[in-house]
């Protein structure tokens, strides 16, 4: 017991200190249907094995779209006493001139607290790799000389078109009688350094992240052999901020087996960012959504506003895994 009080005090120390360090990551409107990205501590929650894939297309109306692609697989291991994942994403921003691709592996530790109380304190390990399609940019002064070459240009080259690095993110999860739960992660904890040339400044700030939601049923669970049947709604809000970029999503699911619709409404403080539908469809082990994000800042709708799809394989549990409590998250 005092191992484990002490894995998740280390947890609490990482988050903690993250709060009080100083171009933002790609988000998912569908953040519970990629819960590897959202939140380290969700590796395992499910306790079955879980296979997820997730496309989102931001503006494809314009030119230099933003294109974001994740798979991730996790499933809870018992002699770990824990969740365990991995997640592969790739970014695409500006029609693939820069692509970003990173490779993480999870842990989370899961601690039952008491009888209604589960605690999920999730680390996660990530290889990141960036690069630029030189072939895509252009300098003022290479339609001006006539030449097609440019000194930017070449200091780009020559101080490489691609950049590794490690990074870490740390995260929390509390479930209240698989029905109300409360996440809190951390990511880019080291903030490392992502510049293409030295004495860049450049820094992936650290991104932390709040969510919390519940589930309430409908109707009565009596008669209904899988919880799933039951008709229920479920408010959720999400809070992310990296730098001094801060955003709030708030909204609702509602489901009615095998269908699941929602609708949110993303606010920048800055400025109001996009009103967001789902549309999902869940069936035996497997799941399918799509949604659309709905541009309402000034940049108005004309820039196609986002398509988001994601899909889910949720594999059979060992007959010893059944046995234990799973938290109750959406899974879109």
């Amino acid at each position: 017991m005092k191992k484990c009080l002490l894995f998740v005090g280390t947890i609490c120390l990482l988050l903690a200190t993250a709060m009080h360090t100083n171009a933002q990551d790609p988000g998912f409107s569908q953040f519970y249907g990629n819960p590897l990205y959202l939140n380290p501590a969700l590796a395992g929650n499910k306790i079955c094995p879980r296979l997820t894939f997730n496309y989102r297309n931001q503006w494809p109306s314009i030119p230099a779209s933003f294109v974001t692609y994740s798979a991730s697989y996790d499933q809870y291991v018992d002699f770990l006493s824990g969740g365990v994942g991995l997640l592969v994403v790739s970014d695409q921003a500006g029609d693939g001139l820069l692509i970003t691709n990173a490779f993480s592996g999870v842990y989370s530790y899961r601690l039952e607290a008491s009888r209604d109380i589960v605690l999920n304190a999730g680390l996660q390990a990530t290889y990141q790799q960036m690069s630029i399609d030189d072939s895509k940019l252009i300098f003022a002064d290479m339609l001006t000389n006539g030449t097609g070459s440019s000194p930017d240009l070449d200091l780009i080259r020559s101080s490489g078109l691609t950049r590794s690095f490690p990074d870490f993110s740390a995260g929390m999860l509390v479930g209240y009688r698989e029905s109300i739960y409360l996440g809190f992660a951390a990511h880019h904890l080291s903030q490392p350094d992502n510049g293409f040339y030295s004495g860049s400044g450049s820094r992936q700030l650290m991104k932390y992240t709040i969510h919390a939601g519940a589930i309430f049923n409908l109707i009565p669970a009596t008669g209904f052999d899988d919880n799933r049947a039951l008709p229920s709604i479920s408010p959720n809000i999400l809070y992310q901020q990296q730098g001094e970029f801060r955003q709030m999503n708030a909204g609702l699911y509602l489901n009615i087996y095998p269908f699941v619709a929602g609708l949110w409404f993303r606010y920048n403080f800055e400025n109001p960012d996009a009103a967001i539908a789902l549309l999902g469809f869940e069936y035996n082990q497997f799941k399918i959504g799509y949604s659309y994000d709905y541009t309402v800042s000034r940049l108005t709708n004309a820039t196609g506003g986002a398509h988001e799809i994601s899909v889910a394989w949720q594999f059979a549990c060992l007959e010893r895994s059944t046995k234990i409590k799973a938290i109750k998250c959406p899974t879109f």
